[in-house]
């Protein structure tokens, strides 16, 4: 089983590929957007959102299937949500290791150089909720139970956080001192959580 290493990848301005037309297709493509990617998204066919993106520019459509060239030219990352289709995906993932690019092939972590948890977003806020591939469906549920918690009287006070930090950062010479002033504005933040879930009898030998 593979942990991997959690980061955030700056993606701003990099071209990212995004494999497949469907309805994941545009939700990783929205998502490469937000962080300020140039996308190029690979599908002989297009969901018609997808097509609203590429009829305003904003996505590069080619309307055919992946070839090997698509990835020249410096491309950091490469999506794959084409799930039905492993001679793809191996492919990928061998080109992927020769060039040097991360690719993610969904719910096929044998062909990924990295993996995408479930993401609870709001605001500049990200919680990254994965189970290293055990269960996907997991990490989902998980997520769409977390969403509403963050609501948008939760975005409200993030802004304020930010106004008040960069204030702190313009009046408050001192960083100890300031360092605390941030820890207080926190201070009175809770999270209340409980779970439930099948009771299941631990393997002999685990």
């Amino acid at each position: 089983m593979k942990f991997g290493f959690q980061i955030n990848l700056d993606v701003k301005d990099r071209p990212c590929l995004v494999v497949g037309g469907g309805d994941e297709a545009m939700e990783k493509t929205n998502q490469l957007l937000d962080a300020g990617a140039k996308v190029t998204v690979i599908s002989p066919k297009l969901s018609e959102e997808l097509k609203v993106l590429a009829a305003a520019a904003k996505v590069l459509h080619r309307g055919r299937r992946f070839k090997a060239s698509d990835v020249d030219g410096g491309i950091l990352l490469v999506i794959n949500t084409v799930r039905t289709d492993e001679v793809l995906s191996r492919d990928l993932y061998s080109l992927a290791k020769q060039r040097g690019f991360l690719l993610c092939s969904i719910d096929q972590p044998e062909y990924c150089t990295f993996t995408m948890p479930a993401l609870v977003a709001r605001g500049p806020l990200r919680i990254a909720i994965s189970t290293s591939g055990v269960s996907p469906a997991l990490a989902k549920r998980l997520r769409e139970d977390l969403e509403p918690l963050f609501d948008e009287r939760f975005e409200v006070f993030l802004e304020w956080l930010d106004a008040y930090r960069v204030h702190l950062q313009a009046t408050e010479p001192h960083v100890e001192k300031r360092l605390q002033l941030l820890k207080d504005a926190v201070a009175k933040v809770k999270l209340h959580a409980k779970i439930e879930f099948p009771k299941v009898e631990k393997k002999e030998g685990t």
